[in-house]
């Protein structure tokens, strides 16, 4: 099974919990523009972040995925972001989300690279892999300064209910052992 717990120089990978979810709706759910290449909408209520969260729980608990809460290794109760792991098999598929505050200090390639390197370490599992809108450039920069390749395009892959209703291009990335 994946860690519980992950820390790197500057930063804290944890489980998700309850009290979570008003900093996450105040930091970023609303926020469109870090909504944009996501599969949600911005949210407009309190309730709907603590929906949200309480899904994480629940998928964390049961051992569904690990949607880890990002916070900073001096702060860790205030969530900054997350990065969700889904394990399918020997793979594991990740997704990530940042607060517009901490964009472009180089902490989402930290998180990545933290949990690459731990989950690759352990014997069950051979691949992460990622996939980004083909006009999220920043986000694929940021797979690529985790250590990534680009392995293709997928045409018509996945609805970005924030750019349209129709599937958009996207590119594979993996890391592997």
């Amino acid at each position: 099974m994946l860690p519980t717990l992950l820390r790197t120089q500057r930063l804290v990978l944890r489980e998700p919990r309850p009290e979570d979810a008003a900093v996450i709706f105040e930091s970023y759910t609303q926020d469109m523009d870090v909504a944009r290449y996501m599969v949600w909408r911005p949210h407009t209520s309190l309730r709907q972040t603590k929906n949200f969260i309480e899904g994480c729980i629940s998928r964390w608990e049961s051992n569904q995925s690990r949607p880890y809460i990002l916070a900073l290794a001096e702060r860790e109760d205030v969530p900054i972001g997350m990065l969700d792991a889904l394990v399918f098999s020997h793979t594991v598929d990740i997704g990530y989300v940042l607060g517009r505050e901490y964009w472009g200090a180089g902490l989402m390639p930290e998180a990545i690279q933290a949990f690459c390197d731990a989950a690759l370490a352990l014997p069950d599992y051979f691949r992460i892999q990622a996939t980004c809108d083909t006009e999220n450039l920043p986000s694929a920069r940021t797979l690529e300064k985790s250590g990534f390749k680009r392995e293709g395009r997928l045409e018509r892959y996945i609805v970005h209910p924030n750019l349209g209703h129709e599937p958009r291009a996207s590119f594979m990335y993996s890391r592997c052992k």
